[in-house]
């Protein structure tokens, strides 16, 4: 009877699959659109880092001669002020680029404290059920019915505005989007195959949550976070303009 010999596997061949993070960071670096926009992301996150470093000016220094200077593209503006000055002489450029610091900086902040809160009261809601679940969802409810300017204007009159209640009160504006999604993911893999495997295994209700559930629910949080990133730095833009935010002579992008 004759014998069929098996061909060799190589490696260069192709014959084994890639792993999910490879194909991951192929597809990014094929897209286009997700290249240019880690570069813009990249590139603000740079000139924050460094405005001390490369501002023309520092964020304060005020020159009354040379107060409303125009851009530079614009008929009687100077290279010497790209940006043009403002009604105090300080540097347009200048502050935008110490203001991307502050704004970026509150800003993320708020989204990465509010992204853990709401998760975590997300993920026990959906799971737990019951009286756990009707608190934390009528308290989003709760403060979903007021308007959002008002009520930070409302907190901020009880607190001193300062970079930590602004941050306070922009993770409390935020929470409750990650609480409801990831509330609603989570009622539906807590009945999933492989959550009632381990059950049957005798697995934690907190292993079960943050092992087998979380994972599968973070991808929704990031991708929220992505848009709550740009909500969260415009509300700190509202709130400084309201005086009730950044304090001068503390620039951000809203004093720019």
């Amino acid at each position: 009877m004759a014998t069929v010999e098996a061909a060799p596997i190589h490696a260069g061949e192709g014959v084994f699959p890639r792993s999910p993070r490879r194909l991951l960071t192929g597809r990014i670096l094929h897209n286009v659109a997700a290249v240019s926009g880690l570069v813009i992301v990249l590139g603000m996150v740079l000139i924050a880092i460094s405005a001390t470093t490369f501002a023309p000016y520092g964020y304060d220094a005020d020159d009354l001669a040379s107060r409303l200077i125009p851009p530079a593209f614009v008929t009687g503006g100077t290279w010497g002020h790209p940006f043009g000055t403002d009604p105090l002489g300080r540097d347009i450029l200048s502050r935008m680029m110490f203001g991307a610091r502050v704004s970026l900086a509150v800003a993320g902040t708020g989204v990465v404290l509010a992204a853990v809160l709401g998760v975590l009261l997300g993920l026990l809601a959906g799971y737990y059920g019951g009286k756990l679940d009707a608190l934390i969802m009528r308290v989003a409810d709760a403060q979903l019915s007021f308007p959002y300017l008002l009520l930070a204007i409302a907190v901020m009159a009880l607190l001193r505005p300062n970079l930590g209640n602004l941050i306070f009160v922009l993770v409390l504006r935020s929470w409750v989007v990650y609480a409801r999604l990831i509330r609603a993911s989570t009622l539906g893999l807590k009945h999933r195959e492989f959550v009632q495997a381990a059950h049957a295994l005798g697995a934690s209700s907190l292993w079960i949550i943050f092992r087998h559930i979380a994972p599968n629910v973070v991808a929704s949080a990031l991708i929220v976070s992505s848009f709550q990133l740009a909500e969260l730095i415009i509300l700190e833009s509202s709130l400084s303009f309201l005086g009730l935010g950044v304090q001068p002579p503390i620039p951000s992008w809203e004093a720019c």
